[in-house]
């Protein structure tokens, strides 16, 4: 079940009460959610949009999938790396997924949005999967949505880079 994605957070029978549905809910999972994704999504900054570190219309730069093989004969290992340029164009945010289950990474642009990639981090919302671990669905947006993305894993590692100062290409100058 979704809580703060476009659909929820914008109905207007049930959009004003979104948020708190959600925390409600995390806090219900609290003890089976995994650690690192569990203190990104009830910190009072994740989902702040005027926080730098907040990824809330950021912007992709990239996307690494690793599979990684042990010589010993073990399954293989998959990891997923978002490399995104903060909203303030100040600073990058990583996100790293360890031990991938699943994942469904989709591009899906409108016809007026057509080659102009993801554009914007529009909403996310991170939930407990099976096996206690975790599911993190991410929404893209231009003038309408661009895609959509579902990453399973064992935990999420949030990382902000700060730009020292922040370069003038970036911003636009």
């Amino acid at each position: 079940m979704a809580y703060i994605l476009t659909e929820q957070l914008y109905d207007d029978d049930r959009g004003d009460g979104a948020f708190a549905r959600y925390q409600d809910y995390l806090a219900s999972v609290h003890g089976q959610f995994p650690a690192r994704a569990y203190a990104l999504a009830t910190s009072d900054w994740y989902f702040n949009f005027n926080d730098h570190r907040a990824p809330h219309d950021a912007w992709l730069e990239q996307v690494a999938i690793e599979e990684i093989r042990n010589p010993q004969g073990e399954s293989p290992r998959l990891s997923i790396t978002i490399r995104l340029l903060g909203a303030y164009h100040d600073g990058w945010i990583e996100l790293r997924y360890d031990d991938v289950s699943r994942y469904r990474i989709e591009l899906a642009p409108g016809d007026r949005d057509r080659g102009a990639g993801h554009r914007d981090w529009r909403h996310d919302e991170y939930r407990l999967a099976p096996g206690g671990r975790v599911e993190h669905e991410i929404e893209w947006w231009g003038g309408q949505s661009t895609g959509t993305w579902l990453i399973e894993a064992a935990d999420v590692e949030h990382r902000w880079i700060a730009m020292d100062p922040p370069s003038a290409s970036v911003r636009g100058e």
